[in-house]
């Protein structure tokens, strides 16, 4: 009977921890905003605007974001990028394909 007790607590466990770890299709917090990778996930968004809109910006900081797992990754990035003279607070959205092909789905300003 003990070791049916613990074998349940066990699978009771694992599965908290799984839960806990990121849902597939919710939106969890990234950890680690200085990560290369999100740097490098902020720079396409900013360069994937710039080339949309003829603004020409640079990316000064990521200031928080979200991952969501779904057929690849997508990335939901707080940022401030500067247009030369002024800086402003944007939120990019990105869609990185397991096939490492991202996809730039969405740029707004924020107030």
């Amino acid at each position: 009977m003990k070791l049916h007790s613990f074998a349940i607590f066990a699978l009771l466990f694992l599965s908290l921890s799984v839960f806990c770890e990121g849902i597939t299709g919710g939106w969890n917090p990234i950890e680690n905003i200085k990560d290369p990778h999100v740097l490098e996930i902020a720079q396409f968004a900013v360069t994937e605007q710039q080339k949309q809109s003829s603004v020409k910006l640079s990316l000064v900081e990521v200031i928080n974001g979200e991952t969501q797992i779904v057929a690849g990754v997508n990335y939901r990035l707080v940022l401030t990028a500067n247009d030369g003279s002024v800086t402003k607070k944007y939120q990019a959205q990105v869609v990185e394909q397991p096939t490492n092909t991202k996809i730039l789905t969405s740029f707004t300003t924020l107030p």
